[in-house]
C-alpha cells in the first residue's frame, strides 16, 4: 500500500449508518396538516437517528449518504454531525434535493396520523455503488442499514445487495428490516426484504412487521424459524418487550465459512455471549411521541453490543435508548449517560419490573433507580 493510500484510508469506526436523512417538520399543535399553523424544524431518518444515538453514547459513528447541494442538506449535516457523528463521507448532489416530510403530532397507528413526504428523486435516493464511498462504508466494526433504503430506487437496492453479500472480512451487518409498504414502488418489497435480512448478522424485527410483511404469526419463536440464517434476530414486542435470539457462528442457519468473519478482526468480542434465547420485558413509559423509538432501541441494543455486554443488558439498553426517544417529541432524544444507563440496566428483575420512567427521566442522574419514575 502506499503512502498516499495509507493517508487517505478512512478510520475504522465502531458503527457505520448508510441511509437517508431527511428535514422533518414537526407541528406546533395537534391537528390535521390543513389546520397546523407552523412547523418545527427538525431531522429526521432511521440510520442517521441510529448514528447520532450511538456518538452521544460516546462511541465513534460515521453517516454515509447523499443530500443536496441546497439549505436543507446543509442544516442535516451540521446538525447530525454537532451529536458527534462524522459526516466526512456525505456526498452532495446539485441536481436532487435534500428530501423533507411533514407528520402530525397523533401516533403512527392512529388513524389520524399523517405524514406527507417530499423525497421522490431526493439526492438518497440516487445512491449507489458508484457513487457512495464504499471504503468508508465498509470500514467499521458494524454497518447498519435498513429496509427503508432498499425501497428507495433500483440503485439504493442494488447497494445493499452488495454491502450485505457475504465476503471476507465484510463488516459485522446490523438489519432493521423497517417495512414501510407504502415506499415500495411496484411489486411487494416483502421477498427483497427476506432476502437481506438472511444475509445480514444482527436484525431487527418488530412482530406486526413480520406479521404485515410475510404473514408470519405465532410469536418469535416462529419468526426465528422463517429468518434462522442470522446470528442475532432481535424481535421486538412493542410495549410487551423484546425477545433476542443468538447462536454461535457456524451453529445452524448459514455455514460460517460462507460468510464473512468479522469478529476475528476486533479484539472487543461481538456476538460472545453464550447462544440461546432471551426475553426482556421493557419497562413502564409514559409516551410522548413514539417516533424514533425503533431506532434507538436499535443503537442501545448495538451499544451494548459493541461493549460485548449480556443479552439481557442488551435488550435493557435498548429499552432504554427508545424510553428517552419515547418522552420527547421528536425523532432525537438526548440519552441516558452511560454511566445511568449501566446503573438502570443493572437493576434486578423486581426493580427493572417496577421501573417507571417519563419526560426528563434522562436527566435524573442524582436520583436512586427506584425514584426515576412518573407520578
Amino acid at each position: 500500500m502506499t503512502a498516499t493510500a495509507l493517508r487517505t484510508a478512512p478510520d475504522v469506526v465502531d458503527v457505520v449508518a448508510l441511509g437517508e436523512s431527511m428535514v422533518t417538520f414537526l407541528p406546533s399543535r395537534p391537528g390535521r396538516l390543513a389546520d397546523v399553523p407552523s412547523f418545527e424544524r427538525g431531522i429526521g431518518g432511521a440510520e442517521s437517528n441510529v448514528a447520532c444515538v450511538l456518538a452521544a453514547a460516546g462511541h465513534s459513528v460515521r453517516w454515509v449518504s447523499r443530500v443536496g447541494a441546497d439549505g436543507f442538506g446543509d442544516h442535516l449535516v451540521e446538525a447530525i454531525g454537532a451529536y458527534g457523528v462524522d459526516v466526512s463521507s456525505v456526498r452532495r448532489d446539485p441536481a436532487r434535493p435534500t428530501g423533507v416530510y411533514f407528520r402530525t403530532a397523533g401516533d403512527r397507528a392512529g388513524d389520524g396520523h399523517e405524514v406527507a413526504y417530499y423525497r421522490a428523486g431526493s439526492a438518497a435516493s440516487a445512491m449507489g455503488v458508484g457513487n457512495v464511498e464504499m471504503g468508508a462504508a465498509r470500514a467499521a466494526r458494524v454497518l447498519h442499514l435498513s429496509g427503508i433504503t432498499a425501497a428507495l430506487s433500483e440503485d439504493c437496492l442494488a447497494l445493499l445487495r452488495e454491502l450485505t453479500a457475504p465476503a471476507a472480512g465484510r463488516p459485522l451487518v446490523s438489519f432493521d428490516v423497517n417495512h414501510r409498504q407504502e415506499l415500495w414502488r411496484e411489486a411487494d418489497g416483502a421477498p427483497i426484504l427476506l432476502e437481506l435480512a438472511r444475509d445480514a448478522d444482527i436484525v431487527f424485527l418488530g412482530e406486526d412487521e413480520a406479521e404485515e410483511a410475510w404473514g408470519v404469526t405465532g410469536g418469535p419463536e416462529t419468526i426465528r424459524e422463517l429468518l434462522p440464517e442470522p446470528g442475532t434476530l432481535v424481535v421486538k414486542q412493542g410495549a410487551e418487550g423484546a425477545t433476542v435470539f443468538e447462536r454461535r457462528p457456524g451453529r445452524g442457519g448459514r455455514p460460517a465459512a460462507g460468510r464473512g468473519e468479522p469478529v476475528a478482526q476486533f479484539p472487543a468480542p461481538l456476538g460472545s455471549a453464550r447462544p440461546g434465547r432471551v426475553v426482556e420485558r421493557a419497562p413502564y413509559v409514559s409516551v410522548v411521541a413514539p417516533v424514533g423509538a425503533g431506532d434507538a432501541f436499535a443503537a442501545g441494543f448495538l451499544s451494548g453490543t459493541l461493549r460485548g455486554l449480556p443479552l439481557r443488558d442488551r435488550l435493557r439498553h435498548g429499552h432504554l435508548m427508545a424510553a428517552a426517544a419515547l418522552t420527547v417529541p421528536g425523532d432525537l432524544a438526548t440519552p441516558p449517560s452511560r454511566d445511568h444507563a449501566d446503573r438502570l440496566a443493572a437493576l434486578d428483575d423486581d426493580a427493572w419490573g417496577r421501573l417507571r420512567l417519563g419526560p426528563g427521566w434522562t436527566h435524573a442522574v442524582d436520583r436512586a433507580p427506584e425514584e426515576v419514575r412518573t407520578p
